[in-house]
């Protein structure tokens, strides 16, 4: 989710960042700690270190609190329990408000202190900080981002079909229920940058696939007035929407098309949709025909992940709404876990031995739909998806319309990463 002018001032930050940082931290190759294990950054006798670069203050703010917030819960349960290898988790927040140089500000003061970090969010970021993290500091990033510009690092993991694999399973989606057939026209309306162009690519490859034909409306993330794509892609004569944007743009484009009597079926990626859009005017037309594709269950659903989750929640905050950040940032961080057990049965905390430890994580289901595979760092953990519906009824919003799947397109695509 960028312009390009952003990703060129970010390509400098983190040149700037790779060329004057003080020392390497990934070359630390441990020593022997408390029960016999080998340790390094971030690792103590009594700690373990993670740092989480969020956007509590930013245009993604509601979702940078819920991931965080989740992650501390985590966090807190972890630590109850009687932490992990022996040790407490420590999670240190550093809130850069989606601003780039916030960002790497943060990552530069965290990354010698942290074994790794739980919660990176934004791709444009994180893929500036890719040289250094790759070639240098070599810790372990979950991201709170899903485009394929991230793949192939062994460090920065992706949680997640990526935006390419999402669209292409939503793209499917609308075939199978017979909303659109081979020769229609599909109108994308994406965010320029990683995130909309990463979903393009894959609303392009599943159109070759079927036989359709892809209208492009690219757009900015401070265009909130869709207006003009509507008439667009009313005017081309499209059979459906996909829509690679934020929230503000969905209630728009949504709301926009129900007023002008274009009724087709818009469907967006995991990021395209919030709770709170259901107490607006478009709030209607989005529980008619509005969907959204994801890579976890939704934190209303009825499962024993998603509810346990709900309910802790709820308890930890109060005052607080269940959106879909609560389980993608529950989600990242019991993988971290996850990660970290398997390495202390290695007796190897260090940075190197968490990355190993990833690597035998082949098969791990984390409660929520999806079962993740992290043996390959080119590849995303899963290639499924889970189709969603409005329902306000519903605790965050969102039901299931159907489980996860993997569609033919899906698991034929090569995404460039």
């Amino acid at each position: 989710m960028k312009s390009r002018t952003c990703a060129a001032a970010l390509a400098v930050l983190a040149l700037t960042v790779a060329g004057c940082s003080g020392k390497a931290t990934g070359g630390d190759e441990g020593h022997k700690g408390a029960g016999g294990v080998k340790t390094g950054v971030g690792v103590t006798d009594k700690t373990i270190s993670l740092g989480v670069l969020t956007d509590m203050t930013g245009v993604y703010a509601s979702l940078g609190k819920s991931v965080t917030q989740a992650q501390q819960l985590w966090a807190k349960q972890t630590n109850a329990a009687g932490g992990i290898c022996d040790r407490k988790i420590e999670l240190t927040v550093r809130d850069h408000g989606y601003d780039p140089q916030k960002a790497v500000a943060g990552y530069t003061e965290l990354a010698p202190k942290v074994l790794g970090f739980s919660q990176f969010i934004g791709s444009p970021f994180v893929a500036a900080m890719k040289q250094r993290i790759d070639g240098q500091d070599k810790a372990l990033v979950v991201p709170q981002a899903w485009s394929a510009t991230l793949l192939g690092s062994p460090y920065i993991r992706v949680v997640g079909a990526t935006y390419d694999i999402e669209t292409i399973n939503a793209v499917e989606f609308l075939l199978a229920e017979k909303r659109i057939s081979k020769g229609d026209k599909i109108g994308h309306v994406f965010f320029e940058g990683d995130y909309g162009e990463n979903a393009l690519a894959g609303s392009k490859y599943a159109a070759e696939q079927a036989g359709l034909k892809v209208v492009e409306q690219k757009i900015k993330p401070t265009d909130n007035d869709m207006s003009a794509q509507v008439a667009a892609l009313k005017k081309a004569g499209v059979k459906a929407i996909v829509l690679s944007a934020g929230p503000r743009q969905a209630a728009s484009l949504v709301g926009v098309a129900a007023a002008g009597g274009f009724k087709v079926p818009v469907i967006g990626n995991s990021s395209a949709f919030a709770p709170q859009l259901l107490a607006t005017p478009a709030g209607p037309a989005l529980k008619k025909d509005f969907y959204v594709a994801a890579s976890t269950l939704p934190i209303g659903a009825p499962e024993a992940g998603p509810a346990t989750l709900a309910k802790e929640y709820k308890a930890a905050y109060p005052k607080d709404g269940l959106d879909n950040g609560v389980v993608a940032g529950y989600t990242a961080a019991k993988i971290y876990g996850e990660v970290l057990k398997k390495a202390c049965a290695n007796k190897d905390l260090t940075r190197a031995g968490i990355d190993k430890a990833l690597l035998t994580l082949k098969a791990y289901d984390s409660g929520f739909g999806i079962t993740h595979d992290f043996s390959d760092p080119a590849a995303p953990s899963t290639r499924q998806s889970l189709i969603m519906k409005p329902d306000s009824k519903v605790p965050g919003g969102l039901k299931v319309v159907r489980p996860a799947t993997a569609s033919k397109a899906a698991e034929s695509f090569t995404p460039a990463g």
